[in-house]
């Protein structure tokens, strides 16, 4: 078994060939079909290297497979243009929108991508020019390993090349005047599309950090928002996961967009009022960001299991009021934040204050 490409590299064969459909999953149950007979998959380079291991192993029980693993498409391209593997980023982009390139797009990183096929090339080149980065060179590394082996390099705003073939990784040396997207929590505002509805930046690099993200774990962020919350949390580490509910399809939708333009597509939206809609995935972390109730705290302490981290952030003094019963009556730590920012006042300057805000932290 084995795509067309592969399967056309041993044209010799005399055993019965099946050709690999797509989308890629469309082959698991064919193969799973074959079990119990000898067969081979043809897979490109490394297959646990952003290639098809996983997809399939995670079906068979241990003994029922052995891979023999060839050079990786990342360390024939390293090797080709002579740069240090462990000092790039990989990504495989095969099926997965040039967005999530947002997060890593910073002068002077190298990139090495493996797309789709030689259009895909091009719009790498646009994708990167409209970020700002159009000065950015491209490697564009054809066919690696093969005869049909081809290295080319032009800029992506000067990216004019029509005879891309497949199979195609580019190595990007990211340049431009384009903004890097800050690493730290509390994001400027202005990198979100949002009608008022966020938690604003100091506030939420505070949330951030009572939240505590750690590596592979879920939110769920209700109340969402513009997503800020949410989306920060997915940022800080490529393994995490997080679900927003919010009430407003339109409010939803923006959250959903700005996912997607900094690069983590993969926030998953759930439109509906907490505790009425719930996600089913048992959560590591909670954000209450609007919404708070005490029938929605009364459903989540029913609801997770202990462990659960919980942040709630009250405005309102009826939400601070419920917020202070619960505090008492559960634990925690409660936060009041007064913020005030320098702001005209007739030709001189004075301090303008902030709505406070009053933040409940609980572990279940």
């Amino acid at each position: 078994m084995g795509s067309s490409r592969h399967l056309a590299l041993v044209p010799a064969l005399t055993v019965e060939t099946r050709e690999w459909p797509v989308p890629f999953a469309a082959g698991i149950p064919l193969l799973l079909e074959a079990r119990g007979r000898r067969v081979v998959m043809l897979a490109s380079g490394d297959p646990f290297w952003f290639g098809a291991g996983t997809s399939v192993t995670r079906h068979l029980a241990p003994g029922e497979w052995v891979a023999h693993p060839a050079p990786s498409s990342f360390a024939l391209a390293a090797a080709r243009l002579g740069w240090s593997l462990q000092d790039s980023i990989c990504l495989g982009l095969h099926a997965a929108p040039f967005g999530r390139l947002r997060p890593h797009l910073a002068p002077a990183s190298r990139l090495l991508l493996l797309i789709r096929d030689g259009v895909a090339a091009s719009t790498l080149a646009s994708y990167l020019e409209g970020a700002g980065f159009g000065a950015s060179v491209l490697h564009i590394l054809e066919a690696l390993g093969g005869p049909r082996e081809r290295i080319r390099q032009c800029l992506a705003e000067a990216f004019d090349l029509e005879d891309v073939a497949h199979p195609v990784l580019i190595g990007v040396e990211v340049r431009g005047v384009g903004e890097a997207l800050p690493r730290a929590s509390g994001l400027d505002d202005a990198w979100f599309a949002s009608d008022g509805q966020m938690t604003k930046r100091p506030v939420r690099a505070l949330t951030l950090s009572a939240l505590a993200p750690r590596p592979g774990e879920l939110l769920w962020d209700l109340g969402a928002g513009s997503g800020s919350v949410g989306i920060e949390w997915l940022l800080a580490h490529p393994a995490m996961r997080a679900v927003a509910v919010e009430a407003d399809a339109t409010r939803a939708a923006r959250a959903q967009a700005n996912a997607a333009a900094l690069g983590v597509d993969r926030l998953q939206l759930c439109i509906g009022r907490a505790p009425e809609i719930l996600p089913r995935e048992t959560p590591d972390a909670v954000f209450i960001g609007g919404g708070l109730s005490a029938a929605l705290l009364e459903a989540l302490w029913a609801r997770l299991p202990t462990g659960t981290r919980i942040v709630a952030n009250a405005v309102t003094l009826e939400s601070e009021a419920l917020l202070a019963v619960w505090q008492r009556e559960r634990g925690g730590t409660l936060l009041r934040i007064e913020l005030a920012d320098a702001a005209p006042l007739g030709s001189r300057t004075g301090w303008r204050a902030r709505y406070p805000v009053v933040q409940w932290s609980v572990t279940r």
